[in-house]
Formats: structure tokens, sequence, C-alpha cells
């Protein structure tokens, strides 16, 4: 592979941890920096924080070799070619990134250059933030010709970060000069020559040898926007879908049908346009709100991105009304939550639409059996203590005597369950899927009256359909 990078990661959180691995994966010496001493703590003892795909294997084939971490963050910036900055970027009560812990780190930096730097921003941040950290810098006196700023934004899905990352759609790299730009292409040289791929111990993937990862420089402003455009996209079309979803209800049409139909047009393609409970977790409700706030700060009327918003927080109530009708009255009503996690595969429960559908439940007066294959230990610590609330076992524990199953997120698990054995659980056979796991024939066949999203409902044999009218 190409010529090692020393690189300094600041923040060990899923851009940062996810980034350190696999630098260290492609042939770089990396210092992984994190201010919480327990966290450095667990991962120098070969403990994993985050539930990602890959990762553990991957941190400890080389920690303490090619990847170190510290809490110092003066000597991995004083040891480093290239410092990466993925703290969090919150979002603020206005709708903007919080950029204080951002600042934070810059104003430390700044007190640790010794020797030309490539600061890279990874953290998702508003156009003009690489204005805002060489000002910061000025004003800690440092000389400009001893950095540069670079936008290296990341495109990680949580679940699939680590191949993301290995096997990029694309990799983008803002820089205003050629000095700059060219340490970022030696860093990704290993994944754009595709030597990597020559490798027998690399991740299998979209990327080969032969079709080696692509890089694109830009400005940094362009990078920087690329990143809030292409969440606030594929935000966009969840929205769309499940808009559409809605209208196919409505005329007895399936929206598993409208969307193979429609992403086979080569212009849309399929990926994103799967009707459900809504987008969530640490990406696109941050992202949108915080390009919906930029085009504000800039005069530009971006209306869109608030119909966007507005049609997501809405799915909510739409799922929330199925269960209501399929159950009529919810007080005292045994549900069991398959997930927890905004989505499959991940524990991430920030902004999970699984966690809002529970919270609502339970204050209609429901008891809720939960489950998840990964996130039930960060629900403890977001969902209070509740007589009406328990965590199960399993997905038939959770079934166990149940009125009704809901699917809240799309692990692969709940989409094979064994649904004869489901069945015999359950008080009454109903499933509310909000995440259109199964096929409504089948569910029938197996004698449950199923309820999913955009799709005609089915019922069991001895339930039959309910007459339209007033409750």
């Amino acid at each position: 592979m190409g010529k090692q990078v020393s690189i300094c990661v600041i923040g060990s959180g899923y851009v940062g941890l996810v980034a350190a691995a696999c630098f260290a994966e492609i042939g770089h010496s990396v210092i992984c920096v994190d201010n919480d001493e327990a966290k450095v703590k667990q991962l120098r003892e070969g403990g994993v924080p985050i539930f990602e795909e890959h990762l553990p294997e991957m941190l400890a084939r080389h920690c303490g070799r090619s990847v170190v971490f510290t809490s110092d963050l003066t000597e991995a910036v004083e040891k480093s070619e290239a410092v990466f900055i993925a703290v969090g970027t919150p979002q603020g009560d206005s709708g903007a990134a919080d950029l204080s812990y951002v600042e934070a780190v810059v104003a430390e930096i700044a007190r640790s250059i010794t020797s030309y730097k490539v600061i890279v921003e990874k953290s998702t941040v508003p156009v003009y933030t690489n204005d805002w950290i060489r000002r910061v810098l000025h004003r800690h006196g440092i000389d400009p010709e001893s950095f540069d700023v670079i936008s290296n934004p990341e495109f990680l899905r949580e679940g699939t970060a680590v191949k993301d990352f290995l096997h990029p759609d694309r990799i983008v790299v803002g820089a205003n000069n050629e000095r700059s730009a060219e340490i970022l292409q030696r860093i990704y040289e290993p994944l754009t020559s595709g030597s990597y791929y020559a490798q027998a111990s690399a991740l299998k993937g979209a990327c080969s040898t032969e079709n080696p990862a692509k890089l694109l420089v830009t400005s940094t402003q362009s990078a920087e926007i690329i990143k809030h455009a292409s969440n606030a996209f594929l935000a966009l079309k969840i929205s769309f879908i499940n808009a559409v979803a809605n209208l196919a209800e409505t005329v007895d049409a399936d929206i598993e049908d409208i969307s193979a139909g429609i992403g086979l047009d080569s212009r849309i393609g399929p990926k994103f346009l799967r009707a459900g409970l809504g987008y969530g977790g640490s990406c696109f409700p941050k992202d949108v709100a915080a390009f919906h706030w930029v085009a504000q700060e800039r005069g530009v009327d971006f209306q869109l991105l608030e119909e966007v918003r507005k049609i997501n927080e809405t799915q909510k109530e739409v799922f929330f009304n199925k269960v209501r009708s399929a159950l009529w009255t919810l007080r005292g009503k045994r549900l069991a939550a398959l997930g927890m996690a905004f989505k499959g595969e991940t524990d991430d429960i920030r902004e999970s639409p699984a966690i809002g559908m529970i919270q609502m439940l339970l204050q209609a007066g429901a008891k809720i059996a939960a489950f998840d294959p990964a996130a039930m230990e960060r629900a403890r610590e977001v969902l209070p203590p509740a007589e009406n609330l328990r965590y199960a076992a399993d997905i038939y524990d959770a079934a166990k005597d149940a009125d009704a199953v809901l699917i809240l997120t799309d692990w692969k698990e709940f989409a094979a369950i064994d649904l004869a054995r489901l069945n015999r659980a359950m008080r009454f056979p109903i499933v509310i899927d909000g995440r259109n796991l199964y096929k409504p024939i089948e569910m029938q066949s197996h004698g449950f009256t199923y309820v999913s999203v955009g799709r005609p409902t089915v019922y069991h044999a001895q339930e039959g359909k309910p007459r339209k009218g007033r409750d």
C-alpha cells in the first residue's frame, strides 16, 4: 500500500472510532483522542463502546499497534501530520448545529501546533465552518502557513459503517490548495489505487482492484454542502415514500409494489424508498434542521426541508393511529414492542421513532414488553422506569399473552420470526408492522391480522374486516 501517514482522530464516537480503525486498516499510524478517561481505558483494554459490525475484530487487530487511544490531545497533535476532528455537533434550539465542541477542540489544537498540520473537519458541520476554524486558530496566534483546514465529510451508515468507509460510494475532499489536498489523497491512496483490495485480509465489498474508490476534490464550502445536501435528499426520499404510502392506503394500493416500480427507474433507484415509521438517528433529523437553518441565514427559502421534517413527524402519529384503530382502546392493552434502535443492526437510539412510539403508547395507558437485540441498555437510560414497561428476554417472551405485536425496527431477525411460535405465544394474533417486513398474504396464512404501512390490512379468518364508520 501507499506511504504511511501519521493521523490524529479527535473523538471516539461512531465517526471517530470507525475512522480510526479503518485508517489503521489501510496502513496508517493512528492516535485516537477522547477526553472520557473511562472510554479510553475501555478501548485500551479491548472493549468496544458501540455496536457496529466488523469493528470489534478490526480494533482487536490494530489496537496497541497501528491505533492507540489516549486522552492527551497535545501529544497526539504534535505526533500527527493530519488531525481529524470527529466530535459531536448536536442540534441547538434554533435548529443550527452546536459547534461549541468543535471550537473547544480547535482552541486546544492551537495550543499544540509546533509544525505544519492539516486540520480535517470529519464531523458534520455547516458551510463556512472551515472559515471559523481558521479564525479561531488566527486568534490564538497561529501562523497561517502552519496549517490548512480541509472538509472531508463522512458518509457512513450505522450498522454498515466499517464497510461504508472501506468501500465508499465516493470520498469527498474539500481543500482550497494542492498542498493540503495531496495529504488527504495520500491517506486515501490505498482505497483509490485499489491496493488495499488486493490484500487477502481486505474486507470484501463493492470496491475492488478493478473498481477502486473514487475521490472528488472540491472547495471546502462545496464539500460542507455536499454532506448536508446528501442527508437532506435521503431524508426527502423517505418522507416522500411515506407520503405516497398514506395515499396508497386510501385506494387499496400496495406501497411495496409502488416503491419497486419507482425504484426501477435508474434516475431514482430503490434505496431509501421503504415506507415505515420515518427516519431517525443522529444524522438525518439534525442535518435536515441544520441545512434548513443555513439556508435561512443566507436568505434562501428552502421550504421543502420543513415539509420533509413535518411529514416525518406526522408519520409517527399515522402509525400510532394504526395501533389504536386495530385495538380500539389502548389503556390496559398488552403490547410487544419489537425494536428500540432507530434502525436495525445498531444500538443507537438517538431520535429513534421506536422510542418515541413506545413513549406515546405508555402515555396512552398501554402495557409494553419491549425487546431489541442490541439497544435495550441504551433505552433504559432514556426511558424512565415504569410499572407498565418491562424489557423482554427475546421476541417470544415479549409476545407472551400480548394483545398485539408491534414491529418498530427493521432488524434482520425480526424478518425471520417463527410465525407459528409467535401466534401461539400471543393472546390475540395481531401484528402491526411499522417496517413492512412481511407479506400480507403470508401473515394471513399464519392466522394473523396484519396491519402494515401503505398496504391494505389483512384479517385472520375469525376476525373479519370491521365496518367503516365512527367508533
